[in-house]
């Protein structure tokens, strides 16, 4: 593949990614909120801490501390990240998703062709954020 297809086949997939973002992160009135955990354990499993370390080692958020991509509902995945930044800022989380669902994909081979679900957890292991980011 050449270089000019590979960077517009990246492109293109940070596109779907923001896109997935922007429009996941609303909720609607009577909107069915994803179920899942909203605390989990400080310490990640040594499959997440190594996931996490090839991502920040490829210029990835220095606070992410942790990733792991699970079975999700209906065979979607689903991204657990653990993040040492308590900051609830849209923007971090926007900024951090997509650049760990872009490492995903074009660097551990991971496919988000059914979307996603991502659920984020602080330092302490609260939930900071969760997003349903289906097509």
């Amino acid at each position: 593949m050449g270089d000019a297809l590979r960077q517009g086949a990246s492109t293109a997939l940070t596109a779907v990614v923001t896109a997935a973002v922007l429009v996941g992160c609303t909720e609607e009135p009577g909107e069915q909120v994803m179920p899942g955990p909203t605390s989990t354990a400080t310490a990640a499993p040594q499959e997440a801490l190594a996931l996490a370390e090839r991502y920040r080692a490829a210029g990835g958020d220095p606070d992410v501390y942790g990733i792991q991509v699970e079975d999700g509902p209906e065979g979607v995945p689903r991204v657990v990240i653990r993040t040492r930044n308590a900051d609830q800022a849209d923007a971090v989380f926007r900024r951090q998703n997509t650049s760990v669902t872009a490492h995903l994909t074009t660097k551990e081979g991971v496919s988000f062709e059914k979307g996603y679900f991502i659920d984020v957890f602080g330092p302490d292991g609260g939930l900071i954020h969760r997003m349903d980011a289906r097509p």
